[in-house]
C-alpha cells in the first residue's frame, strides 16, 4: 500500500517452496531478493545428491552472486535479502532460514511458528527481557542481525522438517507478520482451500496497514498421486515465481538508478542492516581507524603511567619499613613501584598490629604523607640482655648422700 516497487520474491512448485525478502531500499533490495532465487529455484529437479547439501550450496551461491554484483557496482553495496527455503527430497524437507521472513506449520489446526527469526527484539525475547507481544511494537522490531548481503559472516540455519498428512506450510515476508498476529493468521490457513487461505491472508495485511510487500507460498501436503482441485492456481502442474523474481531487473548505474526519473524517496528499508562502505577504500579507512584508536590507547597509556608514579606508599621491604613510590599492582612483565627509601626501622620493633599494616601497605597522598607516616610508628626498642655475672664455687670433696629418686631401690 506504501511502495512503489515489490522488493520480495517468491516460488512454489511441488518439490520447492522458497520466499526471499529484499531489503536495502534505493540500494536494490528488489535486485538482490530476485537474484538470490532465481538461483535457488534451480533447486527443483531431481538432485542426485543429499537435499540439506545441495540446499546448503545453492545458498552459498546465492550469497557469492550478490558478493559479484556489489564488486561490480559498489552503488549497491548494502543491498540484502532474506531467505526462506524448503526443499522436499522424497521424505522430508531440507529447510534453510536466514532473517526474519518466517515459515509456519498448521497441524491439526494449531499453528506452529518453525523458524525463529534473525532480528534484535527476537535476541531480547530469547534473553526474557521483552514479551512476545512488546516485541510486536518494539521500534526496533526490523532490525536484523542475519540476512544474505554477499558476505561470508551470515549463514543460514540449516535443518531437516518431517511433514505429517495434512499439514500446511506458509512461508511469508514480515510484510504479513508485522500486520497480522498469529491467531489471525492460524483462522485463515484453516480457510478450505490454499488458495483461500493465501488470498485472505494479503487482504488482511493491506487491510491492516499494507506498509511492507506481502508476499505468502502456501503448500498441503497431501498423498502422492492426489489430483489437485481444478479451482487451484497449482491445478496446472506448473511452478510458480511471482515478486521481483518474476520481472526483469531494474536497470543499474553507477549511481543506483532506481529506473524512474522521480527522485528515490526514502525508505526504511535501509535502515533495516547497517549499509558498509564500497570495498575499494574499506581498507583504507580500517587502517585509519586502528592508527586513530593505537595512538588514543597509547596517550592514554603514558598519561596513566606518569600518574603512577606520582603515587606514594609505605609498605615491607626486606623485613624493614620502606617508603615506594607508585603503586601496589602487580602486572606481569610491568613495573609500577620502586623503593624511595629504605629506613633502619625493623618491622619486629613495631606493634603486631602497625607491623600488619605496613606488610599489607599504608597508601599516602604524597610523599611528604608517606614520610609522616613513618614517623608516626610506635616503635619498640629492643629490651636490654642481662649479662651474668661468674661466681667462684669451690668443688665439694664429698659427694652428697642424700637418695635421689635415681638412686634409690626398694626391696621387700
Amino acid at each position: 500500500m506504501r511502495r512503489s516497487s515489490n522488493q520480495d520474491s517468491g516460488y512454489a512448485s511441488s518439490r520447492l517452496l522458497a520466499i526471499a525478502d529484499g531489503m536495502g531500499g534505493a540500494a536494490a533490495g528488489d535486485l538482490a531478493s530476485s537474484e538470490a532465487m532465481n538461483i535457488i529455484r534451480e533447486l527443483d529437479r531431481d538432485l542426485d545428491v543429499d537435499a540439506l547439501d545441495a540446499l546448503a550450496q545453492a545458498v552459498k551461491l546465492a550469497n557469492a552472486r550478490l558478493g559479484e554484483l556489489i564488486r561490480r557496482d559498489p552503488a549497491v553495496e548494502g543491498m540484502g535479502t532474506t531467505l526462506e527455503v524448503m526443499l522436499w527430497d522424497g521424505e522430508k524437507f531440507a529447510v534453510a532460514h536466514l532473517g526474519d521472513s518466517r515459515a509456519y506449520r498448521l497441524r491439526e489446526g494449531v499453528l506452529t511458528q518453525i523458524s525463529d527469526d534473525h532480528t534484535f527484539v527476537q535476541s531480547l525475547v530469547d534473553e526474557g527481557r521483552i514479551s512476545r507481544d512488546e516485541a510486536r511494537v518494539h521500534p526496533h522490531r526490523s532490525l536484523l542481525l542475519r540476512a544474505l548481503l554477499g558476505r561470508d559472516d551470515n549463514e543460514a540455519d540449516l535443518s531437516w522438517l518431517q511433514p505429517h498428512l495434512g499439514d500446511r506450510y506458509l512461508l511469508c515476508s514480515d510484510g504479513l507478520t508485522d500486520m497480522v498476529t498469529d491467531d489471525v493468521i492460524a483462522r485463515a490457513m484453516a480457510s478450505e482451500t490454499i488458495d483461500m487461505a493465501a488470498t485472505e491472508l494479503v487482504r488482511l495485511a493491506l487491510e491492516a496497514g499494507g506498509v511492507d510487500n506481502v508476499t505468502v507460498v502456501i503448500a498441503e501436503f497431501v498423498e502422492a498421486g492426489t489430483d489437485p482441485d481444478e479451482h487451484l492456481s497449482c491445478a496446472d502442474g506448473q511452478p510458480q515465481l511471482v515478486g521481483a523474481a518474476s520481472q526483469q531487473a531494474r536497470p543499474r548505474t553507477g549511481n543506483a538508478a532506481s529506473g524512474h526519473d522521480e527522485p528515490v524517496n526514502f525508505d526504511p528499508e535501509e535502515l533495516r542492516y547497517a549499509p558498509r562502505e564500497p570495498s575499494r577504500r574499506r581498507w583504507l579507512r580500517w587502517t585509519a581507524a586502528l592508527v586513530v584508536v593505537a595512538a588514543i590507547l597509547a596517550a592514554a597509556g603514558t598519561y596513566a603511567y606518569k600518574w603512577t608514579q606520582d603515587q606514594y606508599f609505605v609498605a615491607a621491604q626486606d623485613g624493614k619499613v620502606a617508603i615506594f613510590r607508585g603503586v601496589q599492582v602487580d602486572i606481569p612483565g610491568l613495573t609500577l613501584q620502586h623503593v624511595e627509601e629504605l629506613t633502619d626501622i625493623s618491622l619486629t620493633s613495631l606493634s603486631d598490629f602497625q607491623r600488619r599494616q605496613i606488610e599489607s601497605g599504608v597508601e599516602a597522598s604524597s610523599r611528604a604523607d608517606a614520610y609522616k607516616t613513618v614517623a608516626e610508628l610506635d616503635i619498640t626498642p629492643p629490651a636490654p640482655t642481662a649479662t651474668p655475672t661468674p661466681t667462684k664455687t669451690t668443688p665439694s670433696t664429698k659427694a652428697s648422700r642424700t637418695p635421689t629418686a635415681a638412686n634409690v631401690v626398694w626391696r621387700p
